[in-house]
């Protein structure tokens, strides 16, 4: 029940942060639907075709309904969304930590090995917002300094290793959720960041 709240509540935060893009760039109601259920599904549909799986949302059309419902909300209180504090992102967060977790909790579930459950999660957890970001023509938190890949790695791999060591499932997503959201909430209030690539002073890049 618990992987099964973390999928939904990724889906609709995913859904939010596709909605208020469209919102700030004053798309209509159709194309604001259209973000929010690419955003909130796409991370799971990529999930589920590398694992050759039914695709969730095909099987079970309530996931549709969440971004639907979410659209409606960006929609009507999107002005009121747009006054807290980071909304964007930290809906980014929360999906980050809720779909690292879910992500490698399914791949699990149909056997895979540990480091291809591990990369279930981080693609599960990020691309989503690659798609929003990219069709939207917005600079993707991908490629910028402050860790955000790291923190679906994080999520992903500590529910993997916590696992593999025994502990319950329940307390692997809690602990892993919690650690991905802590990161990510790092990079959003401290700029918290991972040691980059530096070409040697020496070299001459061509």
């Amino acid at each position: 029940m618990l992987l099964q709240m973390l999928d939904y509540l990724g889906v609709a935060v995913f859904a939010i942060t596709g909605g208020i893009v469209a919102s700030r760039k004053q798309l209509d109601i159709v194309a604001l639907l259209f973000f929010a259920t690419l955003t909130g599904i796409g991370g799971g549909t990529l999930r589920d075709l590398l694992l050759g799986v039914p695709v969730f949302w095909v099987e079970n059309e309530w996931y549709l309904l969440v971004c639907f419902v979410v659209s409606a909300l960006v929609w009507y209180f999107a002005e009121w969304i747009e006054k807290l504090s980071k909304p964007l992102r930290w809906a980014d967060a929360i999906g980050i930590a809720a779909y690292s977790v879910m992500g490698a909790a399914k791949a699990l579930t149909v056997g895979d090995t540990i480091l291809v459950a591990i990369l279930m999660g981080v693609s599960t957890a990020t691309f989503g917002g690659i798609l929003r970001d990219t069709i939207a023509r917005e600079p993707s938190s991908i490629v910028k300094p402050e860790i955000y890949v790291g923190a679906a790695f994080a999520g992903a791999g500590g529910f993997v290793v916590l696992v593999q060591l025994g502990a319950p499932q329940i307390l692997a997503a809690i602990l892993a959720a919690s650690c991905a959201l802590i990161l990510r909430g790092g990079a959003i209030l401290r700029g918290w960041t991972l040691p980059g690539h530096r070409i040697g002073t020496g070299s001459d890049p061509g």
